[in-house]
């Protein structure tokens, strides 16, 4: 099985781009070397350069060419009606093609629990969201969190502002001094820039950070409290699964906690500073997001949908 990924920032990006790496070498490592070839480029932002390597990779004779960003929509849908052999996927998106499977992490889920976690533990009551662009998944996980923020202290403020860019790892650091100078305490955000905020809010003591899309605890291990992980491995496994029994595309694939596709992780070095009802809350809402009595209503038109993520 020959797998080729695309991603628009770098496979040690500590965001989105290494969770769906580090899910293709646990699953070549889980199926052997021998079994599953892995290639990568990196840095493809730009839709032109990106098609243009998904189809070589298409060309030279990848099984599966994931595209790792809704971006690359348009532009997969284009070259996979030229490679009907080949299994392409992509997301955050739901359009699927019989040989494209779109993936999409419903982010809200996390995002809700991180949100009850903030209420919880917020001293000031100002609760501060560091975002990258107001679209894709960063704004599902948005909307969930600020619910989740006021279910757990309807009295607290959560503030939302974006830096308009995944990468701005500068502008994402000084967003959240902006934040902790307006008297937030706990802070969150999403994709690879939050790297930047995550270093501002460790140089503040009496500050915590909540991560999505991977467990970021190692960048910050005195800071990071706890994180949504997206389990690609699963969604991965499904692909190929699908694949060999001739299956090439079609499906839209939802990440959840139903599924065990989203994990919510705590930092064990920080556990103590998270009060047993604050974790009991959490969990009683997870297991009512499982069982579907509880839903994480998003507006029916989010913001920048056209933009897409990543």
């Amino acid at each position: 099985m020959r797998i080729a990924m695309v991603c628009a920032s770098t496979v040690d990006d500590m965001a989105w781009s290494q969770s769906m790496y580090e899910a293709l070498k646990a699953v070549q490592q889980r199926m052997g070397e021998d079994k599953v070839e892995i290639a990568v480029s990196e840095r493809l932002g730009d839709a032109v350069n990106a098609g243009a390597a998904i189809r070589q990779y298409a060309s030279q004779g990848f099984d599966i060419v994931i595209a790792h960003g809704a971006q690359y929509q348009s532009v997969l849908r284009e070259i996979a009606a030229d490679f009907p052999k080949t299994t392409f996927a992509y997301g955050t998106g739901f359009q699927t093609a019989p040989n494209i499977f779109a993936y999409d992490p419903q982010a809200q889920e996390g995002g809700y629990l991180l949100g009850i976690l903030a209420g919880h533990m917020t001293k000031s009551g100002i609760v501060g969201v560091v975002g990258p662009v107001e679209s894709g998944d960063a704004i599902k996980y948005n909307y969930g969190f600020q619910q989740g923020v006021l279910a757990a202290n309807p009295k607290a403020q959560v503030r939302i502002a974006y830096t308009g860019s995944f990468n701005d790892i500068v502008g994402a650091g000084e967003l959240a001094k902006v934040h902790m100078d307006a008297g937030a305490d706990i802070l969150t955000g999403s994709s690879q820039q939050s790297v930047g905020a995550i270093k501002a809010v460790a140089e503040r003591s009496g500050r915590y950070w909540l991560s999505t899309d991977m467990d970021q605890s190692s960048l910050a291990p005195d800071t990071v409290l706890a994180a949504q992980v997206y389990n690609w491995e699963k969604v991965v496994t499904k692909i190929i699964e699908l694949r060999k029994q001739g299956v090439l595309g079609g499906e839209h694939l939802m990440l959840s906690f139903a599924d065990g596709t989203l994990e919510l992780k705590y930092n064990s070095k920080l556990a103590d500073k998270i009060p047993q009802e604050a974790k009991d809350a959490v969990e009683k809402a997870k297991q009512e997001i499982i069982n579907g009595s509880l839903k994480i209503e998003l507006p029916k038109e989010q913001p920048g949908q056209a933009q897409q993520k990543k």
